[in-house]
């Protein structure tokens, strides 16, 4: 089909350029013509004809350019042009097209008289599309004319469509965009070309191109001289009247159009069912029945292809392959072999109602016969039983399917062959089969690129499900590492708890900060599960959430006595915005990671320097420094990513990369100096605005 049908003259192409980019000037037109001889001699024809009369005189090509006008010369080039190339098509020549030319030439017409109506700006794309919208017509017919050529002189409606797709699986729009998209117009033409059957409460938001040719098949198809129904133009906002006024004048254009072309319309009525006995089926040739199989194959091939893509599994996938070459080739019996993991033998797989004794079936490559010879070229085989190119698994289908012929078609892509498929071949077929060797092995082709897909795709799920549980892993290490901080303080306060009981000291302090660390469990956990409030940020007092929390290690004896702690908070309040417990999370972090760093004792300083500016903003710098060994060189450029510690544990390394995304959350920064001498993190917090009211603090001195 690809290589039989004409294709569009390189002056159409070159036209619809110029109009396209509002180059089409007369000079550009004229040297357009000029380059076809034939065009300009019917140009010329026509301007020195009695209706364009110059009182004698010649016109030369570029006085019969002015003389006609470049609407006129445009739609002439784009007549002729299209004329010459349906002509092309098989049996055109030895077919009465006349009423296929008349509708065409109308609908053109009525197109870019309803476009110059509508403001369209593209006139020629118009009456093009008008021209082309029934090409697919002389596609079917020329493809498959013993089938079609009853049908190409039925009335364009919908229930020709339904007789197409009935006995060829196509419709003639379908196979007419197919043909405009292999012809590399502009996509809107293949559109308007695909539509023009459609119902009009589909189509009434698209472009304008497919409206315009909607309409203007359907007024062409009814005639010009029926009275038009006032709201037959709704979707091109053309009233009735409006329309007729373009039908009248239409048929005056129509048998111009037709007299350029030389089509003689005079007793050409409107589309008639013939009487199928008289209608003349041409015969059919060689090179004919090449081009018909063709089509058929590319109807198949592409309902295939909607089907491959249908299926949610590779079992799936292998059933409709093995039933699709039973409904394109009738291969009734077949097996499936696909490649092993090492690429060295061919394996049967289970699928459908393969037999199953099938399944076991193995052929190495390295073992000859025409089966893996076929996988490792890449090329179909057909293969007779008991010859001497014949290996033992090949006999044995041969058993199996009962025949005597077998054809291998190899599944490949590119140059990896995926599989194979084997088939028992009756005899009654061999010669057909051998005679579409080359469909074959574009079956195989598509077979495998489906199977391709589907691998890829299945990949890709893998990928994102190992990406999404790597993920989640993660977020379950920061939890169980948050969650052991205040859990640690809960114990070891419960120890408190019980020295207070046994002398009798007041508990009510500590009750207190034992169901806050709870609570703070509770948080954790929530915003693990993604139920955490949306709820608008607090404001939080620094210093008293720092007291607190020094308060609470000192007392719970978090801290071992080797540890010093020493902090410096300024008199006044130090207001920030966000969450209590992500400011606590923060420094219980910070303290811990300090305390391990110092195995052996040492100091930890926590400085509140009060208000400075950064970014142009007013912020409070937080400082948390210890003087332990500091940080290894080599940690420290990625000191804040998590799994970059030393420190033993399947949590190991957290806890920095915690505080980093805390210090963020809350708005602020995050910086690190170190040495051997110690390191200190500095945390720049934004200043919340002195109107905030400030959530109630819990400090220190209320626990005595």
């Amino acid at each position: 089909m690809v290589a039989r049908l004409p294709a569009l003259p390189q002056i159409l192409l070159k036209l619809l350029e110029l109009c396209q980019a509002d180059r089409a000037g007369m000079a550009e037109i004229a040297k357009l013509i000029a380059n076809d001889p034939a065009m300009t001699v019917r140009i010329l024809n026509v301007a020195n004809s009695a209706a364009y009369g110059r009182g004698g005189q010649k016109a030369s090509l570029m006085q019969a350019l002015s003389a006609l006008g470049s609407d006129m010369i445009k739609t002439m080039v784009i007549s002729d042009c299209v004329h010459n190339t349906l002509n092309g098509f098989p049996y055109s020549n030895n077919s009465d097209l006349r009423l296929f030319w008349m509708h065409g030439l109308t609908t053109a017409v009525i197109s870019r008289e309803i476009a110059k109506a509508m403001d369209y700006p593209q006139l020629e794309e118009a009456y093009l599309a008008g021209l082309l919208h029934d090409v697919g017509r002389l596609a079917l017919y020329a493809a498959v004319p013993q089938e079609y050529a009853a049908n190409f002189h039925l009335e364009d409606n919908e229930g020709l469509c339904g007789i197409e797709l009935r006995s060829l699986s196509i419709t003639h729009a379908e196979a007419g965009a197919w043909l405009v998209e292999r012809w590399k117009l502009d996509s809107f033409i293949a559109d308007a070309v695909l539509y023009h059957h459609e119902p009009a409460q589909r189509i009434e938001a698209s472009h304008p191109l497919i409206r315009i040719v909607h309409l203007s098949h359907q007024l062409a198809c009814h005639g010009t001289l029926l009275p038009i129904a006032e709201d037959a133009g709704y979707m091109c906002q053309l009233s009735g009247e409006s329309l007729q006024s373009i039908c009248q004048s239409a048929e005056e254009q129509v048998v111009r159009a037709a007299a350029f072309l030389g089509i003689d319309l005079s007793g050409v009525g409107h589309w008639h069912a013939p009487d199928v006995a008289t209608v003349a089926v041409p015969q059919v040739n060689a090179i004919q029945q090449r081009l018909n199989d063709e089509i058929r194959h590319m109807t198949m091939a592409a309902e295939i292809g909607k089907s491959y893509a249908r299926q949610k599994s590779d079992t799936q996938l292998l059933t409709v392959i093995r039933q699709s070459a039973h409904a394109l080739y009738e291969l009734e019996d077949s097996i499936i072999l696909m490649m092993n993991g090492s690429g060295q033998s061919l394996i049967g797989v289970s699928v459908g109602e393969q037999r199953q004794r099938l399944v076991e079936f193995s052929i190495p490559l390295a073992g000859g016969g025409g089966v893996a010879g076929s996988a490792l070229s890449g090329r179909v085989s057909f293969l007779q039983r008991r010859s001497s190119g014949l290996g033992l698994a090949e006999e044995q289908l041969c058993r199996v399917f009962d025949v005597a012929h077998l054809v291998s078609i190899p599944l490949t892509v590119g140059s990896k062959c995926l599989g194979v498929l084997v088939a028992g071949v009756p005899v009654r077929l061999l010669d057909a089969l051998q005679g579409c060797e080359r469909f074959l092995q574009s079956f195989g082709v598509q077979a495998a690129n489906a199977l391709n897909a589907s691998a890829r795709d299945r990949g890709e799920i893998d990928r994102r499900i190992a990406a999404l549980r790597e993920e989640h892993r993660e977020s379950s290490r920061r939890v169980l590492h948050e969650v052991n901080n205040p859990l640690a303080i809960i114990k070891n306060y419960l120890g408190v708890l019980d020295d207070k009981l046994a002398t009798q000291q007041p508990v009510d302090g500590t009750l207190t900060l034992l169901n806050e660390e709870i609570d703070r469990v509770g948080n954790i956990l929530t915003e693990f599960v993604g139920d955490a409030s949306k709820a608008a940020p607090a404001s939080i007092e620094l210093n008293g959430v720092a007291n607190n929390l020094i308060r609470l290690f000192r007392e719970s004896k978090f801290l071992p006595q080797s540890v010093e702690i020493i902090v410096r908070l300024p008199d006044q309040d130090c207001i920030i915005e966000g969450s209590a417990d992500a400011l606590k999370q923060i420094l219980v972090n910070l303290i811990k990671n300090s305390v391990e760093a110092m195995p052996k004792g040492g100091l930890i300083e926590i400085v509140n320097s009060g208000r400075c500016r950064r970014n142009a903003a007013a912020h409070f710098l937080l400082t948390v420094k210890d003087n332990g060994p500091g940080i290894p060189g080599g940690q420290r450029d990625s000191l804040f990513k998590p799994l970059q510690s030393a420190k033993a544990g399947t949590n190991r390394g957290i806890g920095l990369s915690i505080v980093h995304g805390l210090v963020k959350k809350l708005g602020g920064d995050i910086e690190c100096v170190s040495s051997v001498s110690g390191t200190e993190f500095k945390i720049y917090l934004p200043a919340a605005e002195p109107s905030k009211s400030v959530a109630p603090t819990f400090y220190a001195q209320d626990l005595v």
